[in-house]
């Protein structure tokens, strides 16, 4: 993004915070370096100073820069959902601080329960095994260590692999390319992508050699162009291909007429097994209705995992061929939306104005 559009984009974020403006909910959060709490832009908590205030996309952003949620606007849950068992929340700082992924009857004891009812308990509530859990968090760890430039086998150790061969074993599922590709920003990558307009405003649409990667909603080409930079590194960029100019296409004439699913899109899908579970379930909510976190968390086994499938739709890059505006909160209203709350709301629109025509043909 140039420097004249990021401050611009600064601007914008400073008025929704200085106002407390809740429509602004769900497109940002902001930190306060004093502090080291992040809220929502419509957060009640005195105005900090601009100076001293750091805007994050989620957030999982900023817990990764090292800040902690607050506590009266509670910006890490979903708004009407309830609260995680303080036994799981305990069990996800032991498995945290853990270097190796810790065995299911070491954390049950922690948390002074049995394997067999801590495990089902764990699984309830945010629909994932602890195992699962665990090799997330070691899988985060090593992120944050390669992209930090430290070597592939100190990454290794520092996150809990025990050998970089046994992190080479386990690359493709951990990283998606070889350590060594992804500590250098992947330079041998090729991602290529094509921009258009719609009634949403800029739409970008990339891939690799797999399929599609990223579809994204923004309100400038510089703006979701220094995203995709941001995302891939040192990955090869190519534009202006002809390719996938066909498949912006393909997404701006469903944004026009949303009448069916992009399912024809060959989507490089990249995530968790829980977070593919919660993406499988949103591709078959049909154009013209929405469902709730809760009714997601059920359909796929725990009830509990409310929060854990909202996670799963903030972590969803691919806009409008994994349909996650069409989840909304229990109560009918909008939570947050990665590409703006007010697009959610026009998509939702546009496809019961869409569904209410075919049904009256």
């Amino acid at each position: 993004m140039k420097q004249d559009d990021r401050v611009m984009q600064d601007s914008r974020r400073w008025q929704a915070v200085s106002t407390n403006n809740a429509a602004a909910d769900g497109a940002f959060l902001y930190g306060v370096r004093t502090t080291g709490i992040y809220c929502r832009p419509s957060c009640r908590s005195r105005t900090p100073r601009r100076e001293n205030v750091c805007y994050f996309e989620d957030s999982a952003a900023a817990l990764a820069a090292g800040f902690r949620p607050c506590k009266r606007c509670r910006p890490d849950r979903v708004q009407g959902s309830d609260s995680v068992d303080a036994r799981v929340i305990k069990a996800c700082r032991y498995i945290a601080a853990r270097q190796d992924p810790p065995r299911l009857d070491e954390i049950a004891a922690a948390v002074c329960l049995t394997p067999f009812h801590f495990q089902r308990l764990f699984k309830r509530e945010l629909g994932v095994t602890p195992a699962a859990y665990a090799n997330a968090e070691r899988r985060r760890r090593l992120h944050a260590h390669l992209a930090a430039g430290e070597t592939v086998t100190s990454s290794a150790l520092a996150a809990g692999y025990g050998s970089a061969e046994h992190l080479h074993a386990q690359s493709q599922s951990a990283l998606g390319m070889t350590p060594g590709a992804f500590r250098a920003g992947a330079p041998d990558q090729v991602i290529r992508f094509a921009l258009g307009e719609c009634c949403l405003g800029t739409v970008l649409v990339a891939g690799s050699e797999r399929g599609i990667c990223a579809i994204s909603l923004g309100d400038t080409p510089e703006q979701l162009l220094s995203e995709l930079e941001a995302r891939f590194g040192q990955a090869r960029l190519i534009g202006d291909d002809s390719m996938f100019a066909s498949y912006v296409a393909q997404v701006v004439g469903f944004v026009t007429a949303p009448g069916s699913q992009l399912a024809r899109l060959p989507l490089d899908i990249r995530g968790t097994v829980f977070q593919q579970r919660v993406w499988q379930a949103l591709m078959h909510i049909p154009p013209g209705q929405t469902t709730s976190y809760a009714e997601i968390a059920a359909r796929l086994g725990s009830p509990r995992a409310v929060r854990a499938v909202a996670g799963a739709c903030a972590a969803n890059k691919l806009a409008l061929a994994i349909p996650c505006h069409r989840v909304v909160r229990s109560d009918g209203g909008l939570s947050g939306y990665r590409w703006g709350i007010e697009r959610k709301r026009r998509l939702i629109d546009a496809e019961a104005r869409s569904a209410g025509v075919s049904d009256g043909d």
